[in-house]
C-alpha cells in the first residue's frame, strides 16, 4: 500500500512593498530597492513586488494618496500577497487605516526591522534588547489595538470611559515590562563593565568592527580571527555581539568584537535598546569602520554609520576611539577600480584605510599592520635601565609593553627601549618605583 503524506507546512508569506518618497532628494536609488528587497527576504518572505512611489499629496489618514493606494491594493491582490510593507514611517492611525483598507497585515520600516531582529536574536542579551525595542514600539501604537473602545460620552468629568481605562491599563502593563527589561539590561551592562575591566587589567587591546549592515563585517571577522560566526549576504546576519582573539605580530593577543550592522533610518527604539551592546564599540581602543566599496550608496552608508556613532557618543558621554577604515569587497569591483582604491588607500587618507577583500583575503596583512600601528600610536616610548637583579621588571615590560630595543652593558645592566600605554606606564611606575626618571 502506498503511503500518502500530507504537506502541513504553512504557505510562505508573500510581501508587497511600496517605498514612498516625497522630494527629488529622497527618491530611492537602485541600492535602496535592493536593500529593501534584502530586508523582506531576511524576514523569510517571498517578494511579490517592490516599487518606489512619489507621494505628491500626503493623505493624513493613509500617508499614500488615493491613486497610489488603489494601485497598491490591486498589485497586492494580483501577487497574492499576505503582507503589505510601507518602507517608511507610519503613524499608528495610518497603519490601522491601511490594514482596514487593504485587508492585510501592514508593517512599516521600523516594524520590518524589528521582525528581523526578533528572528536573529540568539543570546539572552539579544532577546532582551529585541523585546525592549518591540515593547517601546508597541507602546506608541496602542491605538491600533483599542480603537473600538473609545471614551464614552457622559458621566462625571473625572471618570474615564472604558476605552481610555483599557488603554491606561495596557500602558501600565507595558511600562512594567519596560522597567523589568531595562533592569535586566542594566545587569548586562554591569557584566560587560566587569569584562572590560578584566581586559584592561590584562593589557589586552580591544578592537571593534562597525559598519553598515551587509558590508561584510562578519566575513572580515572570520578572516581576521579564524572564527566561524554566521556570515551571509543579507541584512542583519549578525545581531548578537561576538568577541574572539586576534593575534597581532608585535602586540600579541587583542580582542576583536563583531557588532550589529547599522542601516539608514535606524529606528530610535533599536538604538536605545541596543545601547548596552553598541557602547562596546565606544569603549574599544580602536574602531574598524568596514565599508562596502562595491555599493553605489557607500558614501551615504558611511554617513549613516557615523551619525549613529556620534549620537551614541553624545548620549553616553564617552569619546569615540580612533577610527580606521577597511574598504571591503575588492573582489566585487572592476580590476581597474580595485587598483585605484588600493593606491588611494595607501596615500595619506583620513581616517587611515586599507582596501581589502574579506572573501579572498586580499589586503588582510596590510589591515593587520594598520591595526597594530594604530594601537601603538597612542603609546609612549621610554628608555629604562635595569640591573641583573631586576628580572621581574624586565618580564613585566615584555608582557605589558612592546620592547623595541634591548642592549646589555659590561656590568650586566640592560638598557631597554619600551613602548607603553599611558595606563601601563603609570602601573610600571607604581609597581617598580625608582626605575624611571622623573621626566618619563
Amino acid at each position: 500500500m502506498t503511503e500518502k503524506f500530507i504537506d502541513r507546512l504553512p504557505a510562505p508569506e508573500i510581501a508587497g512593498v511600496v517605498i514612498p518618497w516625497f522630494t527629488p532628494a529622497d527618491r530611492p536609488t537602485p541600492d535602496r530597492l535592493l536593500e529593501t528587497s534584502g530586508l523582506v527576504e531576511a524576514l523569510g518572505c517571498q517578494l511579490g513586488f517592490v516599487r518606489p512611489d512619489q507621494v505628491r499629496n500626503v493623505n493624513p489618514s493613509y500617508l499614500l494618496s488615493g491613486g497610489i493606494l488603489d494601485r497598491m491594493a490591486q498589485d497586492l491582490k494580483d501577487a497574492n500577497c499576505t503582507i503589505a510593507v510601507i518602507d517608511g514611517a507610519l503613524t499608528p492611525v495610518q497603519q490601522r487605516n491601511l490594514e482596514t483598507r487593504l485587508g492585510l497585515k501592514v508593517i512599516d520600516r521600523t516594524g520590518l526591522i524589528l521582525e528581523i531582529f526578533g528572528l536573529r536574536a540568539r543570546t539572552k542579551e539579544g532577546r532582551l534588547q529585541v523585546e525592549l525595542a518591540r515593547i517601546l514600539y508597541e507602546r506608541s501604537r496602542l491605538v491600533r489595538t483599542w480603537t473600538h473602545l473609545e471614551r464614552q460620552r457622559g458621566g462625571s468629568g473625572f471618570l474615564s470611559g472604558p476605552g481610555e481605562s483599557q488603554l491606561e491599563a495596557d500602558r501600565r502593563l507595558l511600562d512594567d515590562k519596560i522597567i523589568r527589561l531595562r533592569r535586566d539590561l542594566d545587569d548586562v551592562k554591569r557584566t560587560r563593565a566587569v569584562q572590560r575591566a578584566g581586559r584592561r587589567r590584562s593589557g589586552t587591546p580591544v578592537v571593534a568592527l562597525v559598519g553598515y549592515t551587509n558590508s561584510g563585517k562578519s566575513t572580515l571577522f572570520n578572516r581576521l580571527t579564524g572564527a566561524d560566526v554566521f556570515a551571509k549576504n543579507m541584512p542583519f546576519a549578525t545581531l548578537d555581539p561576538t568577541i574572539r582573539k586576534l593575534q597581532l605580530p608585535a602586540l600579541g593577543e587583542a580582542a576583536l568584537i563583531d557588532t550589529v550592522g547599522f542601516i539608514s533610518d535606524l529606528p530610535t527604539h533599536l538604538i536605545d535598546s541596543f545601547q548596552a551592546t553598541l557602547e562596546e564599540s565606544l569603549q574599544a581602543d580602536l574602531l574598524i569602520h568596514v565599508r562596502d566599496r562595491s555599493s553605489a550608496a557607500e558614501l551615504e552608508q558611511a554617513e549613516d554609520v557615523m551619525i549613529v556613532l556620534e549620537r551614541l557618543e553624545s548620549e553616553s558621554g564617552l569619546t569615540l576611539p580612533p577610527i580606521i577604515e577597511a574598504w571591503n569587497k575588492l573582489d566585487a569591483v572592476p580590476a581597474a577600480r580595485a587598483e585605484a582604491m588600493k593606491s588611494f588607500a595607501a596615500s595619506e587618507v583620513d581616517p587611515p584605510a586599507v582596501a581589502v577583500s574579506a572573501l579572498t583575503g586580499e589586503g588582510i596583512d596590510d589591515l593587520i599592520a594598520l591595526i597594530e600601528g594604530s594601537l601603538l600610536q597612542g603609546r609612549l616610548e621610554v628608555e629604562i635601565v635595569l640591573g641583573p637583579e631586576q628580572g621581574r621588571a624586565r618580564a613585566w615590560l615584555h608582557q605589558n609593553g612592546e620592547v623595541t630595543g634591548e642592549q646589555a652593558d659590561e656590568g650586566g645592566a640592560s638598557r631597554l627601549i619600551v613602548r607603553l600605554s599611558a595606563e601601563r606606564l603609570g602601573q610600571f611606575k607604581s609597581g617598580f618605583p625608582g626605575l624611571l626618571s622623573e621626566g618619563a
